[in-house]
């Protein structure tokens, strides 16, 4: 059942990509059986700190929606991407302060409206980000949780702020056409007869750009992609809200790794 319907999101992303005009259950099945090879990228996920709340399976907020999101999003890309990208089978974690930080060219933060930075990692983050490293947020609703976010992008950059990004910018065109932003739901929050959560009503895809009008973070705001990937084949979640999470999630990534 799995394989048909990664069949069926592999030919829904071809069909758009450029050139051509209660709870459900959980994935709890073996791995994708997709070989290894010296991967270009891994998918990493950071594990920040936080005390103001610890929701996630592991222990903190960094690890809500794993492990199933990461290996469903990797899964997805893998088949799309072909030979396209060398891709990781398995997904990593790593802390800001992790030597082998610098060694990854994007790192993925879930639930960052409840992440605290000390300094140090401040400075570490914006080191990495000097060095051509990108940040990719997500999965953060309404007014408490953005003032946290934008809190902590600050001490990682002063000069530099969020904004969101007009749907001409290259960010969305650069392997999928993305048109519109959509309101990508948790599957709480659905089941519930919502696409919204703590009075975040209104979708935003955002960016922080250098001085050099690249984009160095990734804000999706007001969404929830993990949960999209997480729950990508479970027939209750929508599927279109799947595949705009994957055509995000693999713009953002084409992004970082090509400009």
């Amino acid at each position: 059942m799995k394989n048909l319907i990664w069949m069926l999101i592999l030919l829904l992303l071809a069909a758009s990509a450029p050139g051509q005009s209660g709870r459900g259950r959980r994935f709890t099945g073996p791995e994708p059986e997709i070989p290894q090879t010296s991967s270009e990228f891994t998918f990493v996920r950071t594990v920040y700190s936080s005390s103001l709340r610890g929701f996630g399976r592991r222990g903190g907020s960094w690890a809500t929606d794993f492990p199933q999101a990461d290996y469903h999003f990797i899964a997805g890309i893998r088949f799309w991407s072909g030979a396209n990208l060398d891709i990781s089978a398995k997904p990593a974690q790593i802390r800001i302060m992790d030597e082998r930080l610098l060694e990854y060219p994007l790192i993925y933060f879930v639930e960052p409206g409840f992440m605290e930075l000390s300094d140090e990692e401040a400075l570490k983050l914006r080191e990495y980000v000097s060095r051509g490293g990108f940040l990719f947020l997500d999965d953060f609703w309404g007014d408490y949780e953005w003032e946290n976010v934008q809190r902590q992008m600050r001490k990682v950059f002063p000069s530099w702020a969020p904004a969101d990004l007009p749907l001409d910018h290259p960010l969305f065109h650069c392997y999928f056409d993305i048109e519109s932003v959509e309101q990508v739901p948790g599957i709480g929050a659905w089941m519930s007869g919502t696409t919204s959560e703590k009075g975040g009503v209104v979708p935003h895809y955002m960016g922080i750009q250098n001085d050099r009008n690249r984009v160095v973070a990734f804000i999706v705001r007001n969404c929830d992609l993990g949960d999209a990937w997480e729950w990508i084949d479970d027939p209750q979640y929508p599927l279109k809200y799947g595949l705009a999470a994957y055509r995000l999630g693999i713009n953002v990534i084409t992004y970082a790794m090509t400009h």
